[in-house]
């Protein structure tokens, strides 16, 4: 049977590896320790009577010590699971720790408290948006500033060489034998295309069509308006009959050398084809006679 009294002496006066000496005070750095201070009542290692809270992942634990499992090492301390509920935790803390010293009791409801507060806290930092601090790195920020500039003068040079060697080759100064590189002059020639594409398409199609069919069935109905004009006219004696005959006689030669494509084109034996007479009546204003002409 261990005696309380003397594994503190030892401690105390010889060494104690959780020991932590401060200007402030002696500390002591055993996570079973109830209040974290170096002392006869609080030191867990020299007391067989002994209870404290501990957090596993955000789940507090009531764990308890008594001297009759101080011969087993492995079943030392009992551990209860306490509520998340403040007031429930208490009354676990009061039912368990019920004939135990009053100090052990207050210090474990004191922990707990401590612990409870300092969950909440954490959960409202971590729903808190905060703005975060970070460094800037000037020598790289300098280094990446001078890398632009030298290539915007690099571009700017590239491009003014371009331009004046195309000066001088569209002016000849080389004459017709030069080195020149083959990339570039590729691409001049793609764009020459492009542009003479579009010179293209920009101009309008003109297209031709034959249209001999149309125009005879146009000449036919000419004529057959020509006629009766010239019948209902005939009588009235005015000088329009010589301009209506002139008229009547090109669309007529017109016709006739339409008609005589049209052989030329089916051949020296081609039969002409028969147009179908047309009987047209004419009813003179004012009187009753009407003319009666076959085309």
């Amino acid at each position: 049977m261990q005696s309380d009294e003397i594994v503190w002496q030892v401690i105390r006066h010889k060494h104690c590896s959780f020991m932590s000496k401060i200007e402030t005070g002696i500390f002591c750095r055993n996570p079973y320790n109830v209040t974290g201070t170096c002392n006869r009542s609080s030191c867990p290692l020299a007391n067989s009577r002994y209870a404290t809270i501990r957090d596993h992942e955000g789940i507090f634990y009531l764990y308890m010590k008594t001297a009759e499992r101080a011969h087993m090492p492995s079943k030392l301390w009992e551990r209860i699971k306490l509520p998340r509920n403040y007031e429930k935790a208490l009354e676990i803390i009061d039912k368990n720790l019920m004939y135990w010293p009053k100090f052990l009791v207050h210090k474990t409801k004191q922990r707990l408290t401590k612990m409870t507060q300092m969950r909440i806290r954490m959960r409202k930092l971590a729903l808190k948006t905060r703005e975060k601090i970070m460094t800037l790195p000037r020598k790289e920020i300098k280094r990446e500033s001078r890398r632009e500039e030298k290539a915007e003068k690099a571009a700017i040079l590239d491009k003014s060489i371009e331009k004046e060697l195309l000066e001088r080759l569209e002016k000849g100064v080389y004459g017709d034998i030069y080195n020149y590189p083959v990339e570039k002059y590729n691409k001049l020639l793609d764009d020459m295309e492009k542009d003479a594409v579009e010179e293209e398409e920009e101009e309008a199609e003109i297209e031709y069509v034959e249209g001999y069919e149309d125009l005879e069935e146009e000449d036919d109905m000419e004529d057959f308006g020509g006629l009766a004009l010239e019948q209902s006219d005939a009588d009235d004696g005015t000088d329009e009959d010589d301009e209506l005959t002139v008229s009547i006689n090109q669309k007529r030669e017109r016709k006739d050398s339409s008609v005589g494509r049209k052989l030329g084109k089916d051949g020296p034996d081609a039969k002409p084809k028969k147009k179908p007479r047309v009987h047209v009546e004419v009813e003179r204003d004012g009187t009753d006679e009407r003319l009666k002409t076959v085309i």
